[in-house]
């Protein structure tokens, strides 16, 4: 079984996030100078939601809320769904599709080890996929 903790190996240990009283505008110049799609909303080392483009998109834009004015507490998921590094990719896949999300805060002993997006397990699962098919060639060519 593939875990999240395999995805997590492959990545850099980078945990972005912001406070609950950040404007939505300097939180998205985050996401836009990182190139990510969500940041985590924490206090400390508790997590304490997240906010994506969705939200942006449905609790700011489509609202007519100011940016500039309107702090990320006002604008983030605040029970965010999570997975610990022990549960398996096609758990990841499930929950992302039966909850139409792109990102899953990964948890560890109640601390943030890191976050998943569905980019990182489609590059994981390409990768796994080919490295499976490399193996039976070399097995069928032996």
């Amino acid at each position: 079984m593939k875990t999240v903790q395999q995805i997590l190996n492959t990545k850099p240990v980078q945990i972005y996030s912001v406070t609950t009283n950040t404007s939505v505008l300097d939180a998205l110049k985050i996401m836009t100078e990182k190139n990510i799609s969500a940041l985590l909303i924490m206090d400390d080392e508790r997590l304490l939601g997240i906010f994506t483009e969705r939200d942006y998109a449905r609790k700011i834009v489509l609202l007519g809320k100011s940016s500039k004015d309107t702090l990320i507490s006002d604008a983030m998921t605040t029970t965010p769904i999570t997975v610990s590094p022990s549960d398996s990719i096609e758990l990841c896949m499930q929950t992302m599709t039966d909850k139409h999300i792109r990102h899953l805060p990964v948890m560890s002993a109640d601390k943030v080890a890191g976050m998943v997006s569905i980019g990182d397990v489609v590059k994981f699962i390409i990768a796994d996929q080919k490295q499976t098919i490399s193996q039976l060639e070399s097995y069928i060519n032996s």
